[in-house]
């Protein structure tokens, strides 16, 4: 388990900012990881689960209505394919299994987007566990089959009605009602955010998209990407395609953040391109915050990237250089939404609808190959889309 750092840091990031209370779930959670993910037995169902239950190896398709108006080679990693129709089951699954293994038949879950509420709900249903899910009133409104979804398989739906009412104020509550259920649930984090252990063990699950698409890469194209372009709200889809590539340097590895009206405006969720360091929600990561260390209101149109943090790994190579950072609006985002749908009869969820607007902004070299992580389908915006 050398991808999960003992020190729980990446260079200044990262970190266990948490109430005593949760000290002994987050050792115990490490604890398990380390010796249990690496046994064949759970190597074996969690396997298992992702190729005949989740529909895994998802496909690398080359887009080529895309490629000719671009003058880019573009691939895409169709995670949207996965089942429930994003990225998000493959962190859910493992760390159910987790639970499982813990003994803690309750789970917590907290959702923006309502994918990973989805993702959670469906992977205690396949596995008996109790589900409760915060979500933003905010996003209830925008995401709601999302929330349907999740009733229907069982999940219970705390609306939160304060702050924002987004998904960083669902990640508070849930954070809250973990402090005093420590003992019997377990909380699924949807991100590469949160105290160690939990942005490793969320880029553990997710790291699949990236040894797949690299294989799969090599095998149809030959070689390396020149780009790996993704979306990034907390960074899970972004941490799970990057991992395989940041060896290489010759590959460029382009994170593609909300600029909501316009970074000028201040009503944006570009917090690796216009935040600073910070302590949010148990970790030191790049944030959007005043003078005062206040915490600032994020937009997007997009609730998956409506979020004023980011992932402390990603801080970490963003610090360094290994990434480089774009923002995208959200009228750039719902152009490029009707474009990829209208030429490849793809309708990509409104977080990935960023990455693919990249592709017409971004000064990528001419000529290049690039490799954009689908993240998710669109099905959960058709009502932000019908009314656009």
């Amino acid at each position: 388990m050398r991808s999960i750092p003992r020190s729980g840091r990446f260079g200044e990031f990262g970190g266990r900012y948490v109430p005593d209370t949760l000290f002994g779930a987050l050792e115990t959670l490490e604890s398990v990881v380390r010796s249990v993910v690496s046994t064949p037995s759970f190597r074996r169902e969690f396997r298992n689960l992702l190729i005949h239950y989740v529909g895994r190896p998802t496909p690398l398709f080359f887009a080529k209505t895309l490629s000719q108006e671009t003058g880019y080679s573009v691939w895409l990693k169709r995670e949207d394919l996965c089942h429930t129709g994003a990225h998000k089951i493959n962190n859910a699954i493992g760390q159910a299994l987790l639970a499982r293994h813990m003994g803690k038949k309750r789970i917590i879950a907290e959702t923006g987007a309502g994918q990973h509420g989805v993702a959670v709900a469906t992977a205690c249903a396949l596995l008996g566990l109790d589900c409760v899910v915060y979500m933003g009133a905010e996003d209830i409104e925008r995401q709601a089959p999302n929330v349907f979804r999740m009733q229907y398989l069982g999940a219970t739906i705390v609306p939160v009605t304060s702050g924002s009412k987004t998904l960083k104020d669902a990640t508070t509550e849930a954070i809250r009602d973990w402090l005093k259920t420590v003992e019997t649930s377990h909380y699924i984090i949807g991100s590469v955010v949160g105290p160690h252990p939990y942005p490793s063990v969320v880029r553990l699950f997710q790291s699949v998209i990236g040894r797949e698409a690299r294989y799969q890469f090599r095998q149809r194209v030959g070689g390396l990407p020149d780009y790996v372009v993704a979306c990034v709200g907390g960074g899970s889809n972004a941490m799970g395609i990057f991992h395989s590539f940041i060896p290489f340097s010759g590959v460029g590895l382009l994170a593609v953040e909300a600029a909501g009206m316009g970074i000028d405006s201040g009503q944006h969720a570009a917090s690796l391109g216009h935040g600073s360091p910070g302590v949010l929600h148990g970790a030191m990561s790049y944030l959007l915050q005043d003078s005062d260390g206040q915490i600032s209101l994020a937009h997007s149109v997009s609730a998956g990237l409506d979020y004023p943090g980011v992932g402390p790994e990603l801080s970490y190579l963003k610090s360094i250089g290994r990434i480089t950072t774009c923002s995208i609006t959200d009228r750039d985002a719902l152009n490029a939404s009707k474009w990829v749908s209208q030429t490849e009869g793809i309708i990509p969820a409104l977080e990935t609808s960023h990455a693919f607007a990249a592709l017409k902004s971004h000064p990528f070299k001419p000529n290049s190959s690039i490799l954009l992580n689908v993240s998710g389908r669109g099905d959960k915006d058709l009502r932000t889309l019908m009314n656009d």
